[in-house]
């Protein structure tokens, strides 16, 4: 419970800046979208729809914010309304797709297919093979890279996470010695924070009178300390300055209200888990303006007891990274032409489905054969290459460690992440592969 409370709250960590960043910035802000939860290329990139996943011969591509190509005809589940199926599909919110507006890699290989692995991968560049689950990255992290090579402070710097489980908290920074929590993220669960338990014990906390209440105070203090002290030292780096505090505190008063009169900025059709975190990620950039935050996506990953239902996740996603994409644009000026979007799966699905049935007598599928090594990559933002494609089932190009070099390179310090030599071997900026 101590450790699940923790992760409620964002780790509000210090500034600081060892070394100037060398190379020159593409973009002043960067939103890294870890398309999440493992998303098969047939149905993503390559629009199969149901041919090559259940035998039904219809095809059709049902991220059409994201991608090029026409919706399926027949057979349509994926939108909303009804209870078998949603034949309803939800409606384009941008005019030009995102492969029009930038760069798509559209078969990436990726070496793992776990999750919190995949996850690493994508965070830290490196895949840390022998990690397993509840431990911190073992090399340094994007966040961390960012924060110590551009002199960031946390608050420009936030991990938004679809969920406190999975170990998804401890990806905001790693253990890695000259790294680590000094330069770590910010990390929130809006669903947690601002979810039932959020609104009943943290919405109208109790404020305490300074004079007349000070050994309650002190003993809520003892309380908390006591779950964070390892030897009676302090734990290293977690500190925030004055003026942080306040804003961070300003900013949560302002999502609890926001949250009780239902004004979060949420995408129009809100109807999952991962359209309400991409919501308060768009809260988080209008606040805080970042130069640097990660979303983390989940929902398709009930592709592994539901098909009907991975296509409405799947379908979701493209409308969830839209309305981001188009919430920048639109609604925070200082932010708008100036933001470049990161979009990679952590790993695919396999080509055999598993024995689940659903609703629509489909099958589902799991992730661990060689083609949930199979993802896809996408960029777009100043100074990106518009309407460029690149890779094939049969050649493909880019590995799923690229985000961390390639979002280096737009922010400017992608030769201090280079020298650090921390990045799986494969990887590359995908300015470098193209």
């Amino acid at each position: 419970m101590a450790a699940a409370g923790a992760a409620v709250f964002p780790y509000i960590l210090p500034s600081g800046r060892l070394f100037a960043s060398s190379g020159a910035q593409l973009a002043e802000h960067v939103v890294f979208v870890l398309f999440a939860g493992g998303v098969r290329q047939q149905e993503s990139v390559l629009q199969r729809y149901l041919d090559d996943s259940q035998g039904v011969p219809i095809a059709g591509n049902i991220m059409y914010n994201m991608l090029e190509g026409a919706p399926p005809t027949q057979k349509i589940v994926y939108g909303t309304n009804g209870s078998l199926d949603g034949n309803t599909p939800i409606p384009k919110i941008i005019n030009t797709t995102l492969e029009k507006q930038g760069t798509l890699f559209k078969e990436v290989h990726v070496d793992t297919s776990g999750h919190y692995a995949g996850l690493n991968g994508l965070v830290s560049g490196n895949y840390a093979a022998t990690q397993g689950l509840k431990q911190k990255p073992v090399y340094p992290t994007i966040f961390e890279y960012a924060r110590r090579h551009m002199g960031l402070s946390a608050t420009q710097t936030w991990f938004v996470g679809n969920t406190i489980g999975n170990s998804v908290p401890l990806l905001n920074y790693s253990t890695y010695p000259d790294y680590g929590a000094a330069f770590g993220a910010n990390f929130i669960a809006p669903q947690v924070t601002f979810g039932a338990g959020g609104q009943k014990h943290m919405a109208n906390a109790k404020v305490y009178h300074p004079e007349e209440e000070l050994g309650p105070m002190y003993r809520m203090k003892y309380f908390l300390d006591s779950l964070a002290l390892s030897s009676g030292k302090d734990v290293p780096g977690i500190k925030n300055t004055d003026e942080e505090k306040n804003d961070l505190k300003n900013f949560f008063k302002e999502m609890y209200n926001k949250t009780a009169s239902n004004s979060i900025a949420l995408p129009p059709v809100r109807d999952n888990a991962d359209l309400t975190t991409i919501g308060y990620a768009c809260e988080v950039l209008k606040w805080f303006k970042p130069t640097l935050t990660v979303v983390n996506l989940s929902a398709v990953d009930g592709c592994h007891g539901n098909f009907t239902g991975y296509l409405k996740s799947l379908h979701r996603a493209d409308h969830g990274v839209a309305h981001l994409w188009n919430y920048i644009q639109t609604q925070i000026p200082e932010m708008a032409g100036k933001t470049a979007m990161v979009i990679i799966p952590e790993h695919g699905r396999n080509d055999v489905p598993n024995p689940i049935i659903d609703q629509n007598l489909w099958y589902a599928y799991d992730h661990s054969d060689d083609n949930s090594k199979r993802i896809f990559g996408m960029m777009v933002g100043p100074n990106i290459p518009a309407n460029l494609q690149l890779g094939d089932e049969a050649n493909p190009l880019g590995h799923g460690c690229d985000g961390v070099l390639t979002i280096a390179e737009i922010l400017g310090f992608k030769n201090e992440v280079l020298n650090a030599g921390l990045t799986h071997g494969d990887a590359m900026s995908m300015f470098d592969r193209i």
